[in-house]
């Protein structure tokens, strides 16, 4: 038996420019919002039912948004932990009334029961799910929430269901991972406070489990102020606007286009004659469509560790707002430290996925660039 556990609000506050969901879900839709988990849950279970191996499969589960109604639309084999909680409705939303304490008390009564817990999340689901069970049952994300730099997640719905496949023809290896979490408030305030919260037992399969996100090493700093500079002249000197990720390499960009921009979100800049606009700060998806028919340049970093281009962190690069930009628009700059191995996209669109696959220049210092594969 495999329990699935799915936080049906987590990612809300992505596209919106909340860098999460947590405490500020009714804000999330009163920005336009609307749930994502659930989607991405179908996805990893459309995944899991094309291997011979699903129709063996019975999970163990929450009832209704928590995982039941999923699985009875995909025809799973299921049985359900009752626990009671009451819907409410939010500007036309319908969302569970549920906490932190629902998660946990699924993830207990799964003890014992299941070999695997499948969750759908981000990082505090990671983080629920582990202060519960421990090391005593392995555990698996589906990536669904807007931080996820804990080392326990698969790159992707679809690589999740592929990792529990081989987890059940014993493919996989158990591996002490970390959960981490940022302090969300904090993190609205460009202040990034991560703790570790715990380790748990992953299956791990190589390129199909991310790893923990990196801290920028002490050693780097002076080759990021270097490439910054770099970058931004290089900036000032082409004109129109500009898309600039989140990060603290992109935000050296930033100060040395002498903007107020945001370390964690991303802004868009008007550049002309010279000299840097500021037009959004923390942009919003909506915010980046309304500039996306003028033709603009990208620079984002990679995320150490996880090794994303997009879909960690800065879901306001929907496959929407991608969908409209060319690949050769995008200006990587990354660290070589960073490039660990293969970069990803993951927007949950196909077709603009597979637009950025292949190779992609990444600038590593002022004077070089490196041919990276995005898979």
């Amino acid at each position: 038996m495999i329990g699935l556990i799915v936080n049906p609000i987590a990612g809300m506050g992505g596209k919106v420019a909340l860098k999460g969901t947590d405490g500020v879900v009714e804000e999330a839709i009163r920005r336009g919002a609307r749930p994502v988990s659930p989607d991405l849950v179908r996805l990893f279970l459309r995944e899991l039912s094309h291997y011979p191996e699903a129709r063996s499969i019975t999970f163990l589960t929450g009832p209704g948004l928590l995982g039941e109604d999923y699985l009875r639309e995909s025809g799973f084999r299921f049985e359900v932990i009752p626990i009671e909680f009451r819907y409410r409705e939010v500007n036309g939303v319908r969302i569970p009334d549920t906490s932190s304490e629902h998660t946990k008390r699924l993830a207990r009564k799964m003890l014992g029961k299941v070999k695997l817990i499948v969750f759908a999340g981000g990082d505090g689901t990671a983080r629920d799910v582990v202060s519960a069970v421990g090391r005593k049952v392995p555990i698996l994300g589906i990536p669904t929430g807007v931080k996820m730099y804990s080392g326990v997640f698969a790159v992707s719905p679809e690589k999740a269901a592929e990792v529990l496949v081989r987890f059940l023809r014993g493919e996989t290896k158990l591996e002490e991972r970390e959960v981490r979490d940022i302090d969300e408030e904090a993190f609205r305030r460009d202040e990034v406070r991560a703790k570790t919260y715990g380790k748990a037992l992953v299956p791990v399969v190589e390129n199909l489990v991310q790893g923990s996100k990196e801290a920028v090493k002490a050693d780097e700093a002076g080759e990021l102020e270097a490439l910054a500079e770099a970058v931004a002249e290089e900036i000032l000197e082409s004109e129109g606007i500009y898309f600039l990720g989140s990060g603290s390499t992109v935000k050296r960009i930033k100060d040395r286009l002498g903007i107020d921009g945001t370390l964690l979100g991303v802004d868009v800049v008007e550049v002309r004659d010279g000299e840097a606009k500021l037009l959004v700060k923390d942009a919003t998806e909506k915010d980046l469509l309304r500039f996306a028919d003028r033709n603009p340049r990208v620079v984002v970093t990679v995320i150490g560790g996880a090794n994303f281009l997009f879909g960690r962190g800065n879901q306001q690069f929907s496959a929407e707002v991608l969908r409209r930009i060319p690949k050769e628009n995008v200006i990587v700059v990354a660290t070589p430290d960073k490039l660990t191995g293969p970069i990803r996209v993951y927007t949950g669109d196909r077709e603009v996925d597979g637009k950025f696959r292949g190779y992609i220049r990444v600038r590593v210092s002022p004077w070089m660039e490196k041919l990276v594969k995005v898979v």
